[in-house]
């Protein structure tokens, strides 16, 4: 995700890289493939030590690619009834929102969020499809216990917006119980939602992913739809 695996720390880049290219390997070298991997739920997987592979099950919350960034990453997240967890990895996949996924992965944490490092072999789309309500949570409670699950928060804009240009645009808004940050990626060059309107003091509702970066935590919208002004 944006400046989780983007060339802003070139440190930061090379390790990444470095986990993608060996995310989902066995001692063999070998990519795991997800039909042999027993199941674990997600908030189990979340649980797991640096380093450990698990595989998870879970249906896609945000679509691969969404969260464009200079490594050409094209992660996406998933979740189950457990909590949610984005995925890491280099190759672009045909996965629509709602699909049901199995993916089997690294565990790893990339600027202090927790993701599963993967590749294209290691990911198996299933039957069916499960459409995903975001959860509403308050402005003050978007933290650690919901990191990767799809939440929804409205606020007041409380600052003028950041241009965090060529990564994105930092908004901050509060309901009262906290402020918290709405981190509007680019896509292609272009803001996933138009800024131009938006005003401090405005009321908005925000759905997207309750994510990380280093030590702030913030909830990122996907597509243009998942702000609105009510």
């Amino acid at each position: 995700m944006r400046r989780h695996l983007s060339a802003r720390k070139p440190v930061a880049i090379a390790a990444a890289t470095w986990i993608l290219a060996t995310a989902g390997c066995g001692s063999s070298g070998e990519p795991a493939s997800p039909e042999q991997e027993a199941v674990v739920t997600v908030a189990e997987a979340r649980g797991l030590a640096e380093g450990s592979v698990a595989t998870v099950e879970g249906v896609v919350t945000v679509a691969p690619g969404t969260f464009n960034s200079a490594t050409g990453d094209q992660g996406f997240a998933l979740q189950d009834t457990t909590g949610g967890i984005y995925v890491s990895l280099p190759d672009a996949l045909d996965l629509d929102l709602d699909r049901r996924v199995r993916v089997s992965g690294r565990l790893g944490q990339t600027a202090e969020q927790t993701v599963l490092n993967t590749e294209a072999a290691s990911v198996a789309a299933l039957d069916g499809t499960e459409p995903v309500e975001p959860r509403d949570v308050t402005t003050g409670d978007v933290g650690e216990p919901i990191e990767g699950l799809l939440v929804r928060v409205s606020g007041s804009v409380t600052r003028a917006v950041v241009d965090e240009q060529p990564y994105g645009f930092q908004v901050y808004i509060d309901d009262g119980s906290g402020e918290v940050q709405v981190y509007v990626h680019l896509v292609e060059g272009q803001p996933i939602i138009d800024m131009a309107s938006l005003t401090v003091d405005q009321v908005i509702e925000v759905t997207g992913l309750a994510a990380q970066y280093e030590e702030t935590y913030e909830v990122a919208p996907r597509r243009a739809g998942d702000l609105v002004v009510p």
